[in-house]
């Protein structure tokens, strides 16, 4: 029987939570945001590669109404964003659970056996800590994404007052074509790792709840 070992702060689970809501609203009140030009690229020009051109998205998927109802709500709820986002990488810092998390070179073959693992490839669960090398590319890439997504999101909320950043993204078309694919990785990310929760590892939700968790890696993850 496997022992129940105490696996997440609450700051990590506080944080986790209150990013899943709020990264919902920042797309939803995005897509409202979004649909008031439907394309990326200067007007009268061709539009950037984009499958989602013109597409108008349906009204459940939008949070604001119109335009400005759009952009108050991304607006408002932006800071916040930042704030849990601060705080979770504070966290990382101060109590070296970094260390267990960041995507190093030396995980890239631990990544090469878990992808065969999951492949089916080979039969047994390669060695872990408390994240395998497949989650730590991935919880590595997310936090980049988050930060890519605050940069480019100020390039086109300040486009004269920050200029030098908007020119960094080259213009502000381009910086909100960025920061509109930013959006649909995280979607992607968030799609990938609720289906994983509960096909690979369903204990692990019950540990982000509680903070406890009792599950088949639990000897490894401790």
């Amino acid at each position: 029987m496997s022992e129940e070992i105490r696996r997440h702060h609450w700051i990590v689970r506080v944080t986790h939570w209150a990013a899943f809501f709020l990264v919902f609203v920042m797309i939803a009140s995005g897509l409202q945001i979004y649909g008031a030009y439907a394309r990326f690229g200067p007007r009268g020009n061709p539009p950037y590669p984009n499958l989602f051109n013109d597409t108008d998205f349906p009204e459940w998927a939008r949070l604001g109404g119109w335009l400005a109802g759009g952009l108050n709500w991304h607006f408002f709820f932006m800071w916040p964003l930042i704030a849990v986002g601060v705080t979770y990488v504070g966290y990382l810092l101060v109590s070296g659970e970094w260390k267990k998390l960041v995507f190093r070179p030396s995980d890239v073959r631990p990544a090469v056996a878990m992808t065969r693992y999951y492949l089916r490839i080979d039969r047994e669960h390669p060695p872990q800590g408390k994240h395998n090398a497949l989650q730590k590319q991935a919880y590595t890439g997310v936090i980049l994404l988050g930060a890519l997504s605050v940069i480019t999101g100020f390039a086109i909320w300040k486009p004269i007052q920050l200029s030098w950043l908007t020119a960094l993204f080259g213009g502000y078309q381009l910086a909100r074509y960025w920061h509109f694919w930013a959006v649909w990785l995280f979607v992607g990310f968030a799609v990938v790792h609720v289906l994983l929760v509960f096909t690979a590892d369903p204990a692990s939700l019950r540990g982000m709840i509680t903070g406890r968790y009792r599950g088949r890696y639990t000897s490894d993850q401790a």
